[in-house]
């Protein structure tokens, strides 16, 4: 039986190792990553949401079109931008940035921004429908920092052409989110900061200085929120405010436990009921983790490292400053917010409210997700051979028509 295992084993190595080296293979990891997020995350937006939506909404399936529109135009949009030249891209990035800081500005203005939760961070739409402003600086300020960076590749050996103009302009518009009272938003903000000045080369000296002033910048938002701080206090031990400040995190462990290895089936959560706040949004894992069990949670968590793998192999295999900035910035953004949101679910981390990337419902969050992953596509076309091979693959299949 050894010996079987022995022979087995190599043979499945290699066979992944001839997998990677194909010329696509970064390409065909993320796009199968995304589409199997995606699907999943569509189904169980129908199934944890189908309970508020009919109490709501007199309609069970009203949460999960609005989420599927935005799905149509996200992938809409992920297929222009991982079609769209590079250059021009890069022409629409420092409009696309002052668009987005004005759309964060105008949740400011009285009658203007929309308030939901304790967050100021909504504009309204035609048809009832609302835009997070917020998501799409995420987008614009990855995109504008790697251009930034990619200008200065010659210069980057020197801090303060690390530094500025990238953490006072990033900064200020974190900031601003801060002022919306989304901590969440806010916290991947400056967590993509951080990376992007790490993977820039920023000594650690200088590193080590923004860590510390970015950890104050945290405790004094924090503390300026009752709620914020009893959540944060209690996070470690939920049960000692199981009413309260613990009652969410109780609710998705319950969940969670109930689901065990695997689950209750499709469609049999209790949590969503009522019991589980943001049963649809932030909390959706434990809803995953109730139906579909340990295994589905596994498989979410397999997915986006699968993706975090690919993003940052197509980081480090390019040539083109741009495209590796670009990358690196797309995949941790990406990562720190599946890893908050996981973390949060699972008692790890304090419940902050965060989405998971295209799995809970956010039409904001799951468009500018899928226009980003879009570019990521595009970035991995960068890789040797593969925009030859992609070109080669669409000739094949007009012949076949």
């Amino acid at each position: 039986m050894s010996t079987t295992d022995d022979r087995r084993t190599p043979a499945i190595v290699e066979a992944a190792r001839r997998t990677l080296e194909r010329p696509l293979a970064s390409y065909q990891l993320v796009l199968g990553a995304t589409a199997l997020l995606l699907g999943l995350g569509l189904i169980m937006v129908l199934s944890a949401s189908s309970v508020f939506a009919l109490v709501n909404y007199g309609n069970s399936f009203s949460i999960v079109l609005r989420q599927m529109i935005f799905a149509v135009l996200g992938v809409i949009g992920a297929i222009i931008a991982a079609r769209m030249p590079l250059p021009l891209l890069r022409r629409f990035i420092v409009p696309f940035l002052a668009v987005s800081v004005l759309l964060v500005m105008a949740t400011f203005i009285p009658g203007v921004g929309l308030e939901r939760n304790g967050n100021r961070n909504w504009l309204p739409l035609v048809g009832g429908f609302q835009l997070q402003p917020s998501e799409f600086a995420k987008l614009a300020l990855v995109l504008w920092i790697a251009d930034i960076y990619a200008r200065r590749q010659k210069y980057l050996e020197i801090p303060r052409y690390v530094i500025t103009p990238m953490v006072p302009v990033a900064g200020s518009i974190a900031l601003l989110v801060v002022g919306q009272h989304d901590l969440g938003t806010a916290l991947v903000l400056f967590a993509l900061i951080i990376g992007m000045l790490w993977v820039a080369g920023l000594p650690r000296k200088q590193m080590g200085a923004l860590l510390a002033v970015l950890f104050v910048g945290l405790v004094l938002a924090v503390a300026q929120s009752p709620h914020r701080v009893q959540r944060l206090l209690n996070f470690t031990n939920p049960e000692a405010d199981p009413d309260s400040a613990g009652f969410q995190a109780i609710h998705g462990m319950m969940a969670l436990a109930r689901g065990g290895f695997w689950g209750v089936g499709l469609g049999g959560s209790r949590q969503k009921w009522g019991s589980l706040p943001e049963a649809h949004t932030d909390f959706i894992l434990a809803v995953i983790g109730e139906e579909i069990g340990l295994v589905g949670a596994l498989v979410v968590l397999g997915l986006f490292i699968v993706l975090g793998f690919a993003g940052l192999r197509i980081a480090t295999r390019t040539k083109e400053p741009f495209v590796r900035y670009t990358a690196a910035g797309i995949t941790i953004w990406i990562m720190i917010q599946a890893v908050i949101n996981i973390g949060m679910v699972l008692g790890l981390l304090p419940v902050i409210g965060i989405p998971l990337p295209l799995i809970s419902y956010g039409g904001s969050s799951l468009l500018v997700t899928l226009v980003a992953l879009g570019i990521l596509l595009n970035c991995a076309t960068s890789e040797p051979g593969a925009r030859r091979a992609l070109q080669a693959g669409r000739a094949n299949r007009k012949k076949g028509k």
